[in-house]
């Protein structure tokens, strides 16, 4: 099995795959680096959303200090832990996606609402649009940037050991695209002839309709949901 989502998160899918059997390898295809974000002077929220895990684990201390307290609204279950462990409230929990937790908020919010949305500087647009067009103020807050990591062959072939892969875990849009520009390298496309690519989303697999007849979609946004794909 190839393990494509970044660092520490590889390691850690690495291990759950070997206590279940199976032979994982990693090659983390994109990085996650933290950005400097900072509240802006004298704004007064009401609330916070967090989009990921990783702008939790990415943001300043100072900043999750400044916002402990607020009322929080978490995409999912594994952010929302990452949120109270970082010292934030409890969260109410979102559907796992964005949209579905921008809906979820519309409707416990009311109008002139002011967020703080803790985000990567790479996302879609969608969240921030619903709760715009609910009368909801949005300030966004990004905490972290998602970087392609860039291979040469050379590395390929160190990191992949010649291995066919039964299955291709792909966690991220970004990753997609990315793993979609290496099956065009010889050295990656000889591995791949009976692979399937279990994605997190629809809007994951999206780049890899020349492979639609191998992908597959998790029914729910998360790793438990992507494995359970290994069954069928």
């Amino acid at each position: 099995m190839l393990i494509t989502r970044p660092e520490p998160g590889a390691a850690q899918t690495a291990k759950r795959l070997e206590v279940l059997g199976f032979e994982p390898v990693c090659l983390p295809l994109t990085e996650i680096r933290p950005l400097p974000a900072e509240l802006p002077d004298g704004h007064d929220f009401s609330a916070v959303a967090v989009s990921s895990a990783n702008a939790i684990r990415h943001a300043n201390p100072s900043l999750l200090r400044a916002l402990a307290g607020l009322p929080v609204f978490a995409v999912g279950r594994r952010t929302a832990e990452a949120g109270t462990g970082a010292g934030l409230a409890t969260a109410t929990v979102g559907p796992g996606d964005g949209q579905g937790l921008a809906s979820l908020m519309a409707g416990r919010l009311v109008r002139g609402t002011s967020v703080a949305y803790l985000c990567g500087r790479v996302r879609t647009r969608g969240f921030e649009e619903t709760l715009r067009a609910a009368g909801i103020e949005v300030i966004s807050l990004e905490t972290y940037d998602t970087v392609v990591i860039d291979y040469t062959d050379a590395q390929l072939r160190t990191a992949l050991k010649g291995k066919a892969f039964d299955v291709v875990l792909l966690y991220s849009r970004v990753a997609a695209q990315a793993f979609s520009r290496l099956t065009d390298r010889s050295v990656m496309s000889s591995l791949l002839g009976r692979s399937i690519l279990i994605c997190m989303s629809i809007r994951v697999a999206e780049p890899l309709l020349a492979y639609s007849g191998q992908v597959r979609i998790a029914a729910e946004p998360d790793e438990e949901a992507m494995l359970a794909r290994l069954s069928g």
